[in-house]
């Protein structure tokens, strides 16, 4: 099952709804909460991001450190965040509207 959400779609809705959309496109299982991942599945530790603004390197460096290892933003990430985990292997994906960026 295949959930296509347009770019306004996508912006406009709630962030809440934005995580379990993504969750499920991912097959996932949405968890949610304070100090809790937005989802699972199998191994796999997923973060979704719904902000105004892209991603930095700190705060990927961060969700790393707390086992996270795929970031779903909405709005991408900076470039610097992206040279660090393709230079640093970091061992964590990063997606940009379904796409997987690195």
């Amino acid at each position: 099952m295949v959930i296509n959400i347009g770019k306004t779609e996508a912006k406009t809705m709630s962030w809440k709804r934005y995580e379990r959309e993504t969750a499920r496109r991912h097959r996932g299982h949405h968890v949610g909460g304070s100090g809790n991942p937005d989802y699972l599945r199998g191994d796999a530790v997923g973060e979704v991001k719904h902000m105004q603004r892209p991603v930095t390197k700190p705060e990927v460096i961060k969700l790393r450190k707390k086992g996270v290892t795929e970031i779903h933003s909405i709005n991408g990430f900076t470039e610097s965040a992206i040279d660090h985990v393709q230079r640093y292997d970091m061992q964590v994906k990063l997606f940009h509207r379904g796409r997987r960026v690195a």
